[in-house]
């Protein structure tokens, strides 16, 4: 059993960070590769770059003190507030689809709240983020698709490699049941 993690979560066959890296990186080219028929070389850079930027800096294993988090570097202070509202292979954390959502939705918040904090010093404000990511939406809403998509399955494959893609929720053990005696 792997220690400090509950008990629920423990797994034999939990890859480490370099066995997450590796698969990284050389799936993220057979990933492109695949979007190659339907859009091209520009489709095949946005979806393996995706693919990288999921499993290299917005891995599921960003709540602990990972690699994915010290490939932050002096930046990485900003994913300490998600460590701490976020327990390490909980279903926040570790489930397809949610996980994703919430580190996308997190790095968003940080963005906009450094951005609303930085407009004094003529840095972008929330609203010109917005603005710019319609625009993008709305002159390549296929390649925003695919970057997202490239998020999700580098998770898939982290989640994968862990064992099991759906985590398990904690279960509330029932107390044994009295039996009564017959008479």
């Amino acid at each position: 059993m792997v220690t400090g993690y509950p008990q629920h979560c423990a797994s034999t066959s939990m890859a480490s960070g370099r066995e997450h890296d590796r698969a990284t990186c050389v799936l993220a080219l057979i990933y492109g590769v695949i979007w190659w028929p339907w859009l091209g070389i520009s489709g095949v850079l946005c979806s393996a770059l995706a693919f990288l930027f999921g499993g290299l800096f917005l891995s599921p294993d960003l709540d602990i003190n990972s690699r994915p988090y010290q490939r932050w570097g002096v930046l990485r202070w900003i994913w300490w507030p998600y460590q701490r509202l976020i327990r390490h292979r909980s279903v926040l954390s570790h489930s397809p689809v949610l996980g994703t959502a919430i580190r996308i939705a997190y790095l968003s918040g940080v963005v906009a709240t450094i951005s609303w904090l930085g407009s004094r010093w003529g840095t972008p404000t929330p609203e010109q983020w917005q603005s710019w990511l319609q625009q993008n939406w709305s002159h390549s809403s296929n390649s925003v698709l695919i970057a997202l998509l490239g998020l999700e399955a580098s998770a898939w494959l982290h989640l994968i490699q862990d064992g099991d893609p759906m985590p398990k929720l904690p279960i509330k053990r029932q107390p044994p049941r009295k039996r009564r005696r017959r008479r």
